[in-house]
């Protein structure tokens, strides 16, 4: 597919089509790495770790004072009853 190098700001920019983004598993707005290999522009989309960032979510939801259990804590009915091994 052949298409044009544009102008943006003191950039340049590349219009790339949907269907070859979906291609290398990335939508508009994802994150990518571009860097040149042997004359060649290669991008890749950047996978981040599905849970990154949640320790520091939870220090700072710690540190709010908001890390209470929401449930709090329950029985079940037959609790007080003796188990059998």
């Amino acid at each position: 597919m052949e298409t044009a190098v544009k102008k943006i700001g003191n950039s340049a920019g590349v219009v790339i089509p949907k269907p070859m983004l979906q291609e290398i598993g990335a939508e508009a707005g994802d994150k990518v790495d571009l860097r040149v290999v042997d004359g060649r522009i290669i991008m890749q989309p950047i996978v981040k770790n599905v849970r990154e960032g949640w320790a520091e979510a939870a220090a700072a939801i710690a540190a709010a004072g908001d890390d209470e259990l929401v449930l709090g804590d329950f029985a079940n009915d037959d609790d007080d009853t003796e188990w059998t091994w």
